[in-house]
């Protein structure tokens, strides 16, 4: 199958909500969207997976797509892109790992445990994302902006 164009991609969903693609031959095959850079670069570069994880797409901007099958990929992504922003630290279990964080987040409270060093990663100069041990990933988007015990946490594994 060769990758589609932005004209071709005519996106809806089936009668079991899962979203699929209609192909210029009138197939409909069934696809996942991903942003390719969430955090840095959430408005560009969409992938659009067909079966066996084969992109049919890769989308500099979804403004090229028509508007309902942009609504649909946008629905998608946003249902699958869950990123907590740490507002503050209550507490760490040990500086060693594994521990546990008590976090607030713009969700509210919530407690997970980091594995490993490894799952805090600088994104920039001052933004990080945290990895639990489920691998559900926090933001914090300047670690500036944080109080200063926070700041002294993440900073920690920085």
């Amino acid at each position: 199958m060769q990758p589609l164009s932005p004209e071709q991609i005519r996106v809806e969903r089936d009668s079991w909500g899962k979203l699929m693609c209609r192909l210029p031959d009138g197939q409909s095959v069934a696809i996942t969207a991903q942003h390719l850079f969430p955090i840095s670069d959430p408005a560009h570069w969409v992938s659009l997976r067909g079966p066996q994880g084969k992109e049919l797409a890769c989308l500099e901007s979804l403004q090229f797509l028509d508007p309902a099958s942009r609504a649909l990929v946008e629905q998608e992504l946003a249902s699958l892109e869950f990123f907590p922003v740490i507002e503050r630290v209550r507490s760490v279990s040990s500086l060693s790992e594994p521990c546990e964080w008590t976090v607030v987040t713009d969700r509210g409270e919530t407690r997970f445990v980091l594995k490993s060093e490894d799952d805090v990663r600088r994104l920039g100069p001052h933004q990080a994302v945290i990895v639990d041990a489920h691998g559900i990933r926090y933001l914090v988007p300047d670690a500036r902006k944080l109080d200063a015990r926070s700041r002294q946490y993440v900073e920690w594994y920085l």
